[in-house]
Order: C-alpha cells, then sequence, then structure tokens
C-alpha cells in the first residue's frame, strides 16, 4: 500500500504501521517539500508515484493499492486511472477534481495560479481558487480556519472550468462531487531509522521500520494480526 500525506508534506508513519499490523506491506514517501523536490505542490509530475509503486513491487507486492488523505487522496484517484496495476484506492477527505497549486513551484512562485498536477510533461486541466474569499468575521482567529466555503466559491466562479477539471475515475465515469476539508499543517518528521519492536496494546511483534532518504517502508508482522487471533481462539 503507498500512503500519500496532504499539503502537510509528512511522511505517513502511523497509518503505515496500523497497515503493516494487519498483514499489508506499506510505503509512504515524502513527495514534495524535500532536497531535490518541488516546494508546493505545483505542477508535481504524477510519474513519481510510479517509481515509489515499483519499490513496492520489487519487495513482492502482488496487488497494489494507494491511500491518499486530501492533497494526497486527489493524487490516488488520479492514479488509480493514469497508472497500470494500481489494483484499489483509499481516498479520505478527498476532492472530486486537480485543483490550482498549494505552495510554489520549482521556480519559487506561487503566481500566477498553476495546476497541482502534471502527467507527461503537461499540466493537468485545474481549478483557480478564487482569491477573493474571505473567512466569516466569527472564523478570523479560529484555529484551524474551515475553507470549505472557499471550495464551493471557486466551484461557482469557475463553473466553465470544473468539467475539464473533473477526475474520472475509470471509464469516463467522474469521481462524484465533493468539497474539501480544512488542512491542518503538521510538523514533517526526520527521516531517521527506527525500530518498532512491539505493537500498540501489547499486540505483539509490530513492523520493522526502514528509512531511505524521504521515505519509509514496514513490512507486517511474520504472522498477521487475524491470524494470530484466530490461532490464540484456537487454542482456547
Amino acid at each position: 500500500m503507498l500512503v500519500l500525506s496532504g499539503a502537510s508534506g509528512r511522511i505517513e508513519d502511523e497509518l503505515c504501521r496500523i497497515l503493516a499490523r494487519e498483514g499489508l506491506t506499506a510505503l509512504s514517501i515524502r513527495w514534495f517539500g524535500g532536497v531535490g523536490q518541488p516546494p508546493g505542490i505545483c505542477e508535481f509530475p504524477l510519474e513519481t508515484f510510479g517509481s515509489a509503486i515499483e519499490v513496492l513491487r520489487a519487495g513482492g507486492t502482488r496487488r497494489i493499492g494507494v491511500l491518499g488523505v486530501s492533497k494526497g487522496a486527489e493524487a490516488a484517484l488520479h492514479l488509480s486511472v493514469l497508472l497500470p496495476g494500481v489494483d484499489a484506492v483509499v481516498a479520505v477527505s478527498t476532492t472530486s477534481m486537480t485543483w490550482a497549486n498549494v505552495g510554489p513551484g520549482r521556480d519559487g512562485q506561487t503566481r500566477p495560479q498553476r495546476s497541482s498536477r502534471t502527467w507527461r510533461g503537461e499540466p493537468l486541466p485545474f481549478l483557480p481558487y478564487d482569491t477573493s474569499w474571505a473567512p466569516a468575521p466569527a472564523q478570523r482567529g479560529a484555529v484551524p480556519i474551515a475553507i470549505r466555503g472557499w471550495y464551493e466559491r471557486s466551484r461557482q466562479t469557475f463553473a466553465d472550468r470544473v468539467d475539464a477539471a473533473t477526475v474520472e475515475a475509470s471509464a469516463g465515469q467522474p469521481v462524484p462531487p465533493r468539497t474539501a476539508l480544512p488542512h491542518v499543517p503538521c510538523r514533517p518528521l526526520s527521516p531517521s531509522t527506527t525500530r518498532h519492536p512491539r505493537g500498540s496494546a501489547g499486540r505483539g511483534p509490530g513492523p520493522c521500520l526502514r528509512s531511505r532518504g524521504g521515505r519509509r517502508s514496514f513490512r507486517p508482522p511474520a504472522q498477521p494480526l487475524e491470524r494470530r487471533r484466530r490461532g490464540q481462539d484456537s487454542s482456547k
């Protein structure tokens, strides 16, 4: 399972641990903001995720899934269409279309607005943000600020671009319309090598964490949790 964070840019250690305890090999990567990477989600090449999927395959993974959160979920939907061999997608707090960039591109600029994704060197059609939007007075100073209204306003302002920006999940069928939830910034985790000797709540041996640059992979225990439970039940 390839696990992608949202606009926080973090490596999703805990999600990978949970998946590994249930018998799945999980890989999370820092896909922007690292050394040699775009500083923001701006014209980001989706082919990058194909390289991460090949890492999973090289490790013996037979079926490939992608779990994404927020902007990572948007990418996961694209991968289900553009990359062959993606068997399952879990899209958490997703949106139904490609939006403009979040943060600067490689040129260090955030404006003019550009697509957040590219495929084969070409920017994907995108929906810009309406920069005239502002939170209601009652929300100002709140943490985090609810930005659902910003997305709704942008859809109305740029209604003529909605169809082109909509992600087609398969066979020309669009993803059901959704609006994105707020992004909560999180501190990126340092890519240090760690071992996780026991699962939580005394569940027994946990996955081993390996770190290489901007990615971390977790392998499941020798016996998946459900299999251990069955063995324990049968011994009673």
